[in-house]
């Protein structure tokens, strides 16, 4: 059987020949599978022949990729943000955009976990220190950040689906949950046992550990700056699992040096993988001058990965491509309200 469809995945995040998804598509559908990041490697052939762009997150998906695909039916982004993807250009030309909600929840929710247990705990610090000494280092001094855990409170920026997981984990660990989120419907935080804080700042002047588990939007840009660090407490830390944008590099790296907050935990970078030269936050990170010993906890945008996780981002976006393909059926759209319904391509 000829292919009737062409899927192209510009940025594959998988080593593989799509495996999974030509398992998902069947024998009418073909695969183009490239792992670039930039999208001018990628002939104009072979944009204009794709019926679907199904993206990762390494690809820029704006007007000029958007105008080389005449034929391209639907976006779909293989995970949850979608930042990266031009929603206006994309509805502009009848193109609905969908996401990956439903993978990698308890991946992220865990790993905030395991950044919050790492820093105040002070697990990172206690390897290095005894990896570089284990017979005069194995003392308790590295552990500068270590406290009880049980008692304290949580700041959730973001009641989500992750931000509502997380929210669950901290309750077990004995954490009293406040949450900010002027998106969800009142009374959801009393069917979760969390309490609702009405602003960004009472939340934070309020929590001795801060979350975030927002999306990525022009409202979130830089949320994290130097207003932020301003009024929380010198002795909270600050998780990031979202998006890396949303907090300010440089106002955390003011943050960190004037002792404004005690430490950071960050999963996500405004620029992924890092550009040289190095922003100053992560230069110091990279020198461990004294005052931030134990203080700042890097991984490379690792929350979401498991094997399952990986494994189910693949078949969901791939399902949700083919399955508009087929039958125009649609679901998870993210540009809904910019999306020209009378241009869509049939």
């Amino acid at each position: 059987m000829a292919p009737r469809f062409t899927i192209l995945t510009p940025d594959a995040q998988y080593a593989d020949d799509a495996v999974i998804e030509r398992q998902v598509g069947g024998a009418d559908v073909e695969f183009v599978i490239r792992r670039e990041r930039d999208r001018k490697k990628i002939p104009d052939e072979v944009y204009a022949t794709c019926d679907a762009l199904l993206t990762w997150h390494e690809l820029r998906v704006d007007q000029s990729v958007i105008d080389k695909m005449p034929r391209c039916r639907i976006i779909v982004r293989a995970g949850v943000g979608f930042d990266h993807i031009d929603l206006a250009a994309a509805g502009a030309a009848g193109i609905p955009v969908a996401n990956t909600p439903d993978y990698g929840t308890s991946e992220v929710a865990d790993h905030a976990i395991g950044l919050m247990l790492a820093l105040l705990r002070g697990i990172p610090a206690y390897d290095r220190a005894l990896q570089a000494d284990p017979a005069g280092n194995y003392t308790l001094e590295a552990g500068r950040l270590a406290r009880r855990i049980r008692g304290t409170r949580i700041g959730i920026v973001g009641l989500g689906r992750i931000g509502t997981a997380t929210a669950m984990r901290a309750k077990a660990f004995g954490l009293e949950v406040l949450a900010y989120d002027p998106y969800i419907p009142r009374g959801m935080e009393i069917a979760l046992g969390v309490t609702r804080v009405e602003t960004l700042s009472d939340l934070l002047s309020a929590s001795d550990i801060v979350s975030i588990h927002a999306p990525l939007t022009p409202e979130t840009h830089r949320l994290f700056g130097d207003a932020a660090f301003s009024v929380m407490q010198p002795h909270a830390v600050l998780i990031n699992t979202a998006r890396g944008a949303i907090v300010d590099l440089e106002a955390l790296h003011g943050a960190l040096q004037a002792g404004r907050i005690a430490g950071a935990a960050l999963d996500v970078l405004p620029e992924e993988p890092p550009p040289e030269p190095l922003p100053p936050l992560l230069a110091a990170y990279r020198e461990q001058p004294e005052w931030l010993h134990g203080r700042l906890i890097l991984t490379p945008h690792a929350a979401w990965s498991s094997p399952e996780s990986q494994a189910d981002a693949r078949r969901l976006s791939a399902e949700t491509t083919v399955a508009y393909l087929r039958s125009g059926a649609l679901r998870n759209c993210v540009n809904e309200a910019v999306l020209d319904r009378k241009k869509l391509r049939r």
